[in-house]
């Protein structure tokens, strides 16, 4: 097991060990972001090839081609390692960009050729480097945190990217930064509102810091959503529940039950539960449900399909604690106050299941050593994989390595994955 396994493994157990174990794993991330990962691959920077008989440019796949691979650890600031992903699409140019995090950087990519991205620029990392990094988009700005102490909310105005059309990389500055939490796992804005959600953060009990970004260029500190709101659920006599969250999608409900239609919800992942807040009220947010799952392992992100029907969730140590294949968790949230974990559909693979976004009647999942899975959940009940790409060719086990994230909503259908060895992959599904 190599350090990033070992460190993402223990990170799971931190906040029910709220003592000293934090000092200690923060020094086991010094050490994991100064230990070089090595890339999976040889040969060209920039690869491509169509999915044929299985295969495209060595890398095995269903109904989907490689427009591009692209090794963002080497090109422009250096970096040990890549970790999540966004794009922005320009709608007065129509160009679809990139947004890759990593360890030291946040890469901005031209990729409206898929066949021919162009590696724009770099934007530093606030303060020090880390594992992970997080980016959410607003208008033309993105919203970049980091689990970098003190590195707070970086700001970055996208129209920059139209002043740059040609290598090599640039060095960019950040528009603006917001300092009101240092380090913070993951964004999510919701864009309706003009809301962003910083979450697993040094603020709030590690729970939801929630600001105003209606001005980009100013936000302002709205709310703590921490364990004055997340109450905890007993089972078994065993309390689970915890305030720190570590993914969220936040949305204005449009779903079936009528008691919260309009409402702004917050669908959390936290760590052992599944935790629905109503947000509406921003000055007094109140918690609807918590709910845990049996097989539990670690609660770590989900989505909601696109009728706010049904919720699938990717529990990120069930394969390695149970050794069953890859488990995706489905959750029927008719009742948002009584949410029910309806089944899961199992995967043929064995890999981990980290990031995952619902577009239409697909999932698109990153599923670490598995790559991008995509999933037909037209039909709940027989929900089945339609497409693949496997961005690490050699293997498939219960590991954290490969495909980290992944974003599929362009309107041209590309969709891009975020590789832990500092790869970007342009791909073109078919469906």
């Amino acid at each position: 097991m190599n350090l990033l396994n070992s460190w993402i493994i223990l990170r799971s157990t931190q906040f029910s060990l709220k003592g000293g174990i934090v000092v200690v794993i923060r020094l086991i991330l010094l050490a994991l972001v100064l230990f070089n990962f090595q890339a999976a691959y040889s040969g060209d920077e920039i690869l491509s090839g169509d999915c044929i008989s299985g295969m495209a440019a060595g890398h095995p796949c269903q109904d989907v081609d490689l427009g591009a691979r692209l090794d963002l650890k080497t090109s422009g600031i250096r970096a040990a390692s890549g970790n999540d992903i966004s794009g922005w699409t320009d709608r007065e140019t129509g160009r679809e960009y990139a947004l890759m995090g990593l360890s030291s950087k946040t890469a901005f990519v031209d990729i409206t050729d898929p066949q021919n991205p162009i590696h724009l620029g770099d934007l530093r990392t606030h303060t020090n480097n880390s594992l992970w990094r997080d980016i959410s988009v607003y208008g033309h700005y993105a919203f970049i945190v980091s689990e970098a102490s003190d590195h707070g909310m970086q700001i970055f105005d996208l129209h920059q990217l139209r002043d740059v059309d040609s290598s090599p990389a640039v060095e960019f500055e950040e528009t603006a930064h917001y300092d009101q939490f240092g380090s913070a796992h993951t964004i999510t804005i919701n864009e309706d509102t003009a809301t962003a959600y910083a979450v697993g953060s040094d603020t709030c009990d590690a729970g939801m810091h929630v600001v105003d970004v209606s001005d980009p260029l100013e936000p302002v500190f709205l709310t703590c959503v921490d364990r004055s709101i997340f109450t905890p659920v007993m089972t078994t006599s065993i309390q689970h529940g915890e305030d720190y969250t570590h993914e969220t999608q936040c949305v204005i409900y449009h779903g079936p039950d009528e008691r919260y239609k309009g409402d702004e919800v917050c669908v959390c992942s936290n760590a052992d539960t599944v935790n629905i807040v109503n947000m509406t009220n921003k000055a007094a947010p109140v918690q609807i449900s918590v709910t845990d799952y049996p097989g539990l392992g670690y609660t770590h992100q989900g989505w909601l399909t696109e009728d706010h029907r049904f919720f699938f969730l990717g529990d990120e140590l069930d394969e390695i604690n149970f050794g069953h294949n890859t488990k995706t968790l489905i959750w029927d949230m008719q009742d948002l106050e009584n949410p029910t974990l309806m089944g899961s559909y199992e995967h043929a693979t064995k890999s981990i299941d980290h990031n995952m976004y619902v577009k239409g009647d697909y999932l698109y999942q990153a599923n670490y050593e598995a790559g991008l899975r995509v999933l037909d959940v037209s039909d709940i009940e027989n929900v089945h994989e339609v497409a693949f790409f496997d961005t690490i060719p050699d293997s498939d086990q219960a590991r954290f390595e490969g495909a980290w994230g992944v974003f599929p909503f362009y309107e041209s259908g590309t969709v891009v994955i975020s590789n832990i060895n500092g790869y970007l992959f342009v791909l073109r599904p078919s469906l």
